[in-house]
């Protein structure tokens, strides 16, 4: 496995999602979440935890996102903390007998999951935590070895474009490449990735598109859409001879 890639499992405590977003306007989107999560690496695990019973409008996207539902009967016939117990279970259990997964991420923000962070932390694995701002405890976010919050991802990213007309003049078929390709290469900036080598930005881009071919875009290897990208403007790259002399994404056009 390449050292940039990590492995991911996420676990969404959906009932403690439905408290942040009840009151407030515009719907609940799961591609959000997934779109931000993808850009740290490969997602294996997708559980969520609900009575779904409570929650049918919502069953629909979270299938066609192939996440396995976990039905939890309501807390009256089994106690307040049943679907916190079995997310918590099922987590160390995969910690256990899945080496190579090497990140967590607990969709929620219940301070009663501190211990499991915790607890994940002391077995070597990377935390990731992601809740509502108006449900997420400050305990439960400081123990994470990172936490985003769902409001941030509503915010338009904001990509430098090229100055002039390289900007503005793409074709059509090409627009949905270099809109993809900008995007990757701005969340591996924004993740901190340096040197940003040819193959990260590429494994990056199926992550977020697993259709994405540069052959049906007209381009005989990948390399030649970044050579492309960069003859229009958008990037800068040099060849890296350590790397045997592969591209590498210096950054935006400013």
């Amino acid at each position: 496995m390449a050292e940039t890639e990590r492995t991911l499992a996420v676990f969404i405590d959906f009932e403690n999602l439905a408290i942040g977003f009840k009151h407030r306007r515009g719907e609940f989107d799961i591609h959000k979440i997934l779109e931000r999560l993808v850009e740290k690496g490969k997602v294996i695990v997708k559980k969520a935890y609900a009575d779904w019973g409570e929650y049918k409008q919502y069953t629909k996207p979270l299938h066609e996102n192939a996440i396995e539902l976990i039905e939890i009967p309501r807390r009256s016939m089994t106690g307040k903390n049943s679907a916190d117990i079995r997310l918590a279970v099922d987590a160390m259990d995969l910690a256990w007998s899945k080496e190579h997964i090497d990140t967590f991420v607990i969709v929620s923000g219940d301070s009663d999951f501190s211990p499991l962070v915790s607890k994940l932390k002391e077995n070597g694995k990377h935390v990731i935590g992601l809740g509502m701002k108006a449900s997420t405890s400050d305990l439960l976010a400081g123990n994470c070895d990172e936490f985003i919050f769902y409001e941030d991802l509503e915010k338009p990213t904001v990509i430098p474009a090229a100055p002039g007309p390289a900007a503005v003049e793409v074709e059509p078929e090409k627009k949905e490449v270099f809109d993809l390709l900008l995007e990757s290469i701005g969340a591996l900036i924004r993740e901190n990735k340096d040197p940003i080598f040819a193959s990260m930005v590429k494994d990056t881009m199926q992550r977020k598109k697993p259709s994405f071919n540069e052959s049906a875009y007209g381009y005989r290897s990948f390399s030649n859409v970044l050579l492309d990208a960069e003859k229009r403007g958008f990037i800068k790259l040099h060849r890296d001879k350590k790397a045997g002399w592969t591209y590498v994404v210096e950054g935006f056009v400013e």
